[in-house]
């Protein structure tokens, strides 16, 4: 079941929502019943873990906080498109229950029309759901990619049924204790980040569950 509110707002109001009725408020979540067992972190090197040293990646804090199997298939270097390219075989035949799509960031820095990029991310979205996966879409807003990035992760959220965190980076890329370098957060950013996300991974978890008994 998909949200069916319209204008700009429409995927920030679905944040809202979530966040305000707990487990309850994650029947919007397209496939909440997916049969599958993993959750699949897809994205480029803020998901690889570049930054900080080994197992201090948020997929792998996500693994030690969460009743599933947690899959990291994070690629440094890569693009929305790179990553649609190898959707099948890197999240797709992972038998996926939830996707954590974090991508956009070096569309950024390589000046990729941010149109392209909501094409891919769209494309994205709607290839995990049709293999009966959730997804969770991970924004850049009020990272060190700016603000302007909104939009377009509100395109691509509007009307889809996914979880969508437009700020989990807040306050980690601007502050240099959470740093490991320009772009990357350190050991605690990515705890920082890694808890930001638990916030909705949880009661998504928990709501998914409960869906499965009914």
């Amino acid at each position: 079941m998909t949200s069916r509110a319209a204008g700009p707002a429409a995927a920030l109001a679905l944040v809202a929502a979530l966040a305000s009725c707990g487990g309850e408020g994650y029947r919007a979540v397209r496939n909440l019943a997916s049969p599958g067992t993993t959750l699949v972190c897809f994205g480029d090197s803020l998901t690889q873990g570049v930054g900080a040293g080994p197992g201090e990646d948020f997929p792998s804090l996500l693994a030690a906080a969460l009743p599933v199997p947690v899959v990291n298939a994070g690629v440094a270097g890569e693009t929305a498109a790179d990553g649609l390219r190898r959707l099948e075989r890197d999240v797709l035949s992972r038998d996926p229950r939830v996707v954590v799509v974090f991508f956009g960031g070096n569309d950024v820095l390589r000046r990729i029309p941010p149109e392209e990029t909501r094409r891919n991310l769209e494309e994205m979205v709607e290839r995990i759901h049709g293999a009966g996966a959730m997804v969770v879409l991970v924004g850049l807003k009020a990272g060190f990619f700016g603000d302007e990035t909104g939009p377009l992760y509100e395109a691509v959220a509007r009307d889809r049924g996914v979880v969508y965190i437009p700020d989990a980076l807040a306050g980690i890329l601007s502050n240099p204790r959470l740093k490991g370098d320009a772009i990357h957060p350190n050991a605690a950013g990515y705890r920082r980040l890694a808890d930001r996300l638990l916030t909705h991974l949880r009661p998504l978890l928990e709501a998914a569950q409960r869906n499965r008994r009914r």
